[in-house]
């Protein structure tokens, strides 16, 4: 969807493809008719294999599964400008070593300018050229990068926070899983806005201790787009939270959604960053037992409201005597 707003505003886009047949496929439909059908590829934007894609770009723009980013690097790495702003709109985090998708990408291709974009950007609403926002995050010059992105309906903000937006992005699709179980469950809206403001606690927590700023968390990235996340019907994480309450294993869920879900993957990750970062997330690890140890989300839901209370001030993100932070 980025590849089309891009080539909306007129600059002159290269889709990287896998294959010479799928780019073949998708040139001659000039559509992308399993994920977006019906939006037409505009003049400006050309498919042709990822290697010929990225060679020569001013922008790249890396927007595949967090599980494959390592992979699609290693395919363009000699490709890419010296020179060349390369941006990630990956919203996940890394299983094997917890690390941000533009630290992978800065590890495959240092001495690049590297930025992020987050924020409640559902490809279906964008395709239909919906009011939308966003926000790219990067510690080098932005306008550029900005004015590229943004139009009439489609509003840039800028950030020089890129591990708050990055980790906001992806930490957000965990929380949209649990409010798509207490979706299914009917808990109603107390219960659901209760979660998702714990949950946007426990990400605040992990991308302050990962040295974001708290703000950007209460902005486009963490929010922002938390609330689209969790309450749209377009959103494959919050279906994935319905499946699981109605029984599903995660195999059979992520198969019927047939689609990648980030959160699935994010929640072993953050876990894991978690803690080495001495964070506790006591939503994604209810998760995590639904997921990977068998326990039933309606018992995960009990042991939750069985924790002992404790004070809301800060939504928890001040630091214990012993280093820990807790909810």
């Amino acid at each position: 969807m980025l590849a089309v707003q891009l080539a909306r505003n007129g600059v002159e886009v290269a889709l990287g493809t896998r294959s010479p047949e799928e780019s073949a496929a998708l040139d001659a439909a000039r559509e992308h008719r399993s994920r977006l059908p019906g939006l037409t590829f505009p003049t400006a934007l050309r498919v042709t294999e990822a290697t010929e894609a990225v060679d020569g770009a001013d922008l790249v723009c890396m927007v595949v599964p967090s599980r494959s980013m390592e992979q699609n690097l290693q395919v363009i790495v000699e490709q890419v400008r010296p020179d060349a702003v390369v941006l990630s709109a990956t919203k996940g985090i890394d299983l094997e070593s917890g690390r941000r998708m533009s630290e992978l990408i800065g590890a495959a291709l240092p001495e690049r300018q590297l930025a992020v974009l987050s924020g409640p950007n559902l490809s279906r609403e964008m395709a239909a050229d919906l009011p939308s926002t966003t926000v790219i995050a990067s510690a080098g010059p932005l306008e550029a990068i900005r004015d590229a992105f943004h139009s009439k309906n489609f509003r840039v903000y800028t950030s020089e926070d890129v591990v708050g937006v990055e980790l906001g992005g992806a930490l957000k699709n965990v929380v949209a899983i649990a409010g798509g179980i207490v979706d299914q469950f009917n808990y109603g809206h107390n219960s659901k806005a209760a979660v998702l403001t714990r949950g946007l606690a426990e990400i605040t927590r992990l991308a302050v201790a990962a040295g974001a700023d708290p703000l950007t968390l209460q902005g486009l990235a963490g929010m922002g787009d938390l609330i689209a996340t969790a309450y749209s019907p377009l959103s494959r994480n919050r279906q994935l939270g319905e499946l699981l309450a109605d029984g599903s294993t995660l195999e059979a869920a992520l198969e019927a959604i047939g689609e990648t879900a980030e959160g699935a993957s994010t929640v072993p990750a953050a876990l894991g960053l978690a803690a080495r970062l001495g964070v506790e997330l006591p939503v994604t690890a209810g998760l995590d037992a639904i997921m990977h140890h068998g326990v039933s989300a309606a018992d995960a839901i009990e042991a939750l409201l069985a924790r002992e209370p404790t004070c809301e001030q800060g939504l928890g993100i001040e630091a214990e005597a012993d280093g820990t932070m807790t909810s």
